[in-house]
């Protein structure tokens, strides 16, 4: 199964307060041992709210907010996405990874959906649209 790691943000991590080098070493020391165990996808810190935007959608209207936002325990500061076998493998990886911000923190893990998910709905012809886009976005990162 693929699973969502994300870090949630905090006051720091939202005024684009940098990590320090320790953490720096940290961080990659436990990305090392993640795509040693073949799990690690993707990952990536994000940028503070303040320099991105919010597309709301009403009907056929769109508005864009800009950054900042409000609620910082609901911002997403960084994410992993890995494979794992299960909800408690990457439970129990998360459990040892370093303290994302110099205070308490939360990293929520969420599975992501998976082809059989959607059931007939998701059509042959659905499949091999989906198997073009994947192949061309792969093609995209080469």
């Amino acid at each position: 199964m693929k699973v969502m790691v994300i870090v949630k943000a905090s006051k720091d991590s939202e005024a684009g307060v940098m990590p320090s080098a320790q953490l720096l070493t940290d961080m990659m020391a436990f990305n090392e041992e993640l795509a040693k165990a073949g799990l690690l996808l993707a990952g990536d810190g994000l940028q503070p709210t303040a320099k991105g935007a919010r597309v709301l959608f009403s009907g056929r209207d769109r508005t864009v907010i800009d950054g900042p936002f409000a609620e910082t325990k609901e911002l997403v500061a960084g994410y992993w996405l890995w494979q794992v076998t299960s909800l408690q493998e990457a439970i129990d990886w998360v459990k040892r990874c370093p303290n994302p911000h110099n205070e308490d923190s939360v990293i929520e893990i969420r599975p992501l959906f998976e082809t059989e998910d959607f059931g007939e709905a998701f059509t042959p012809e659905l499949r091999a649209q989906e198997a073009r886009i994947f192949d061309q976005a792969a093609r995209n990162q080469a």
